[in-house]
């Protein structure tokens, strides 16, 4: 269903930010892959996204990273446009084979003072850097030894965790150690749709549980040596609820959920595995990957759980049908969320719901007592965005960021304890296996030219991060 909260069509960006908690964070984010370019510079080796994106056949247009929008060389001009924006805090992410060609062994230097002079450069203009230490580019040497399915890799992530915070744990105070281990686990090994492209329900779930123990095990390390620091992960997350009250499209959302939610909140929140988990894989693992001490490992304690959130899974009950073997033991579920006649749509084929939000975060509220404080560290929209006059007017997005932090101010009011947002993204940027195609950003990128150019959504959300109440809550 579309929003049903009632909400202006058109806010100012004031009336929006009245509505925020003091001391709200604001903020964007950004990933390496996406934006850096320069994948043979600097000692820089090749991550699984490398090889997948010029794979033919795999990313639209045969698009891929290797200029993307040229960040590694143009990383202060884009601090200066988060400067002008005005924002708290920008959550980037460190590409592993920029820091460990081979995802082992001694940092490459290079790859250390870029992000270093990244740090200052942010630090320099009064935005703390919050650092997501894996966004998705596993070393391919890695994965050419077994990737996220195979244990060793958890412990090569906890090594280069600490590798990373040796080097800029002076200066970078929260760390995120993954971002969306539900798409690097089961876009990535069970339906194949992301790098590296495999398509095995039992190498998904194993992939998804090391993740996370390497999740844990990174937070262990990273704690001992730093214990005064913040450490959380980001997982994304849906409310999730079946398309009608058919007893087949209950059940079918009731498995949902634990794929899409529960299979990793439970291991990192609660220390445990979805009670039906094992039921419905049945056919596919029997759970060998998962050894004694491992949920104690992957319940380390959080300072804050980061949440991506885009849209809701509304599920009805779909018949199995190839060539997507993909977790085939969900045989009647339909993991796209099936759209309405009214619903908004972004470019991504995505429904609009900005009160999905609102939902989700009391979702986790009440499931898990005792939650870390929130983030939302991820939430935006692609638009059909073009430039006319020298200019890019996106009301599109303006009223999807608007709806999202309206819905988020109130599950802060519900109590929820939410301490910021940050928006996807501030550049256009390579989306995945859609390329160029599809732009999330508040600036737009010429990618012949790499000119920058603001879009109409990047001046309300200056105006907004000016008119917010500062200070603490």
């Amino acid at each position: 269903m579309t929003d049903t909260l009632d909400r202006p069509e058109t806010a100012t960006a004031a009336e929006t930010a009245r509505l925020l908690p003091p001391g709200f964070e604001l903020g964007v984010a950004m990933a390496s892959y996406q934006i850096e370019g320069a994948v043979h510079e600097g000692g820089r080796g090749p991550s699984i996204w490398d090889t997948f994106s010029h794979t033919p056949g795999k990313t639209a247009r045969g698009d891929n990273g290797d200029v993307a929008c040229d960040h590694f060389h143009r990383y202060r001009e884009d601090v200066a446009l988060m400067a002008d924006l005005g924002v708290d805090a920008y959550r980037l992410s460190v590409a592993w084979p920029r820091i460990q060609p081979d995802g082992r062994g001694p940092v490459i230097r290079e790859g250390v003072d870029f992000y270093s002079r990244l740090v200052d450069e942010l630090l320099g203009q009064g935005i703390t850097p919050v650092v997501t230490l894996y966004h998705w580019d596993l070393p391919q040497p890695l994965e050419d030894a077994g990737g996220w399915p195979h244990r060793d890799t958890a412990h090569r992530f906890a090594e280069f965790a600490v590798a990373v915070q040796e080097h800029l744990g002076d200066r970078v105070r929260r760390w995120i150690t993954l971002n969306e281990p539900y798409c690097s686990s089961v876009l990535g090994y069970g339906t194949g749709r992301h790098a590296p492209g495999v398509k095995d329900a039992g190498a998904s779930l194993a992939a998804a549980h090391h993740l996370l123990l390497g999740h844990g095990l990174a937070v262990g390390a990273m704690r001992e040596a730093d214990p005064e620091a913040s450490y959380g992960i980001t997982l994304n997350l849906e409310p999730v609820s079946a398309l009608t009250d058919k007893p087949q499209d209950r059940a079918a959302a009731a498995r949902s959920l634990v794929l899409s939610n529960l299979l990793f909140t439970e291991p990192v929140l609660a220390g445990r595995y979805p009670t039906d988990a094992r039921e419905i894989w049945s056919a596919s693992s029997d759970f060998s990957f998962l050894r004694d001490g491992d949920l104690e490992v992957t319940s380390a304690p959080l300072d804050f759980l980061g949440v991506n959130y885009y849209f809701p899974a509304r599920v009805r009950a779909v018949p199995h049908r190839e060539p997507e073997p993909a977790l085939r033991q969900i045989d009647d579920l339909g993991l796209a969320a099936p759209l309405l006649a009214d619903d908004e749509v972004t470019e991504m084929g995505w429904p609009v719901d900005a009160d999905g939000i609102r939902r989700l975060m009391l979702w986790l509220h009440e499931t898990y007592p005792g939650l870390p404080p929130v983030y939302v560290t991820e939430n935006g929209r692609a638009a059909d965005d073009t430039v006319e006059a020298g200019a890019v007017a996106d009301p599109e997005r303006i009223r999807y960021v608007d709806g999202h932090l309206r819905a988020l101010a109130e599950a802060v009011a519900a109590g929820v304890d939410v301490r910021g947002y940050f928006l996807w993204s501030l550049l256009d940027n390579f989306e995945w296996a859609a390329g160029y195609a599809r732009r999330f950003g508040l600036v737009h990128v010429d990618y012949e030219t790499q000119q920058r150019l603001p879009k109409a959504s990047f001046g309300w959300y200056r105006d907004l991060i000016a008119a917010r109440t500062v200070g603490p809550a």
